[in-house]
């Protein structure tokens, strides 16, 4: 497949996530074994990675900013702003902040930790319901014309806040997660990122690991994992999710591909402007990811999958009430 388009750029259909070398899907990667990763990333091609101010508390920037120190020419960098650690540090509290104060704040952190005097690609991670929209692009919008950020990204964010930011400064991409058992893009914001020329960003392209056929049984993962708290990865729903998942085992054997690759080629082949970050501390699993950007899927192949994995039989709701209240994007009524 050719490059696709975001923003001023032309990057791999398959990025890199890198949340996972610092946190949440049981113990990172040791600071030189993420280094390697990193590294052996870029020698593979890769040419977009994605962290987050929030990601270690700042220690994702910083693994970045020194493993690929002098190589920064070689990938498009995307950051995110708006999320940070509450006051009870003990408790890893996050608070909302997209204030254009905070905003701003938080950048000259992140440009410093990376090491870095301006970044690609710098989303707000979370929509603020203190700030109105309008203000949180506005204070990104301050930080492209001064050459702290070349292009502005949303996180999580509903097509109304969508269009209410872009009316304010064009939108270089929106980051959600969808594959194919979380389809909650696709109730509007895929069509409104077609309208304004924005790039969709799929994050947990392979259903937090669940499509790659890495997760059997979630009181095996780790303290601290968040798909521990999550849904479909416990009882009553993952009984039924397995069974999905070796339905889709087999169609990916079938087709000499990893469940991983065929999660990843289905998004690819669905839209054309849209790009994946899976992630992974695995240099193996690193591998496999990129040999998918260049998978063709036939059309029985794709209404095969969409007719096995949808809203419909999936088992749980992506998040807890309560995380589910507390982002922008839609959520399907039923």
């Amino acid at each position: 497949m050719t490059k696709r388009k975001l923003g001023p750029f032309e990057i791999e259909t398959v990025g890199l996530g890198c949340m996972s070398l610092s946190h949440s899907y049981g113990p990172p990667p040791s600071d030189a074994d993420g280094a390697k990763l990193l590294n052996r990333a870029l020698d593979l091609g890769y040419d977009f990675l994605d962290t987050a101010s929030i990601y270690g508390v700042g220690h994702n920037e910083t693994l970045i900013g020194q493993a690929l120190k002098g190589r920064r020419d070689e990938f498009v960098l995307a950051s995110k702003c708006g999320l940070r650690v509450g006051n009870d540090e003990a408790r890893a509290t996050r608070m909302l902040d997209g204030s254009p104060a905070g905003i701003a704040e938080v950048l000259d952190l992140s440009l410093s930790r990376l090491g870095v005097d301006h970044i690609d690609l710098y989303y707000l991670h979370r929509l603020d319901p203190k700030t109105p929209i309008e203000e949180s692009v506005g204070a990104l919008a301050d930080a492209v014309k001064a050459g702290k950020i070349r292009s502005i990204g949303l996180s999580e964010v509903s097509a109304a806040t969508l269009r209410r930011a872009a009316a304010v400064h064009p939108i270089a991409a929106v980051q959600t997660e969808y594959s194919l058992w979380t389809r909650n893009p696709e109730i509007a914001v895929l069509d409104a990122c077609r309208e304004l020329g924005t790039t969709f960003v799929a994050f947990s392209p392979v259903a937090r690991g669940f499509l790659a056929d890495g997760i059997g049984d979630a009181s095996a993962l780790a303290k601290g994992d968040l798909r521990r708290h999550m849904p479909r990865f416990n009882p009553p729903h993952l009984e039924a999710n397995l069974k999905l998942l070796a339905a889709f085992k087999a169609i990916a054997a079938e087709l000499g591909v990893t469940p991983g690759q065929l999660s990843l080629a289905w998004l690819l082949n669905r839209d054309d402007r849209l790009v994946t970050i899976p992630g992974t501390g695995s240099i193996p699993h690193l591998e496999e990811n990129f040999g998918a950007r260049d998978m063709a899927l036939a059309p029985e192949v794709m209404a095969r999958l969409d007719a096995l994995i949808n809203r419909h039989t999936v088992s749980g709701p992506r998040y807890a009430p309560a995380m589910q209240a507390s982002i922008d994007t839609e959520d399907f009524a039923d």
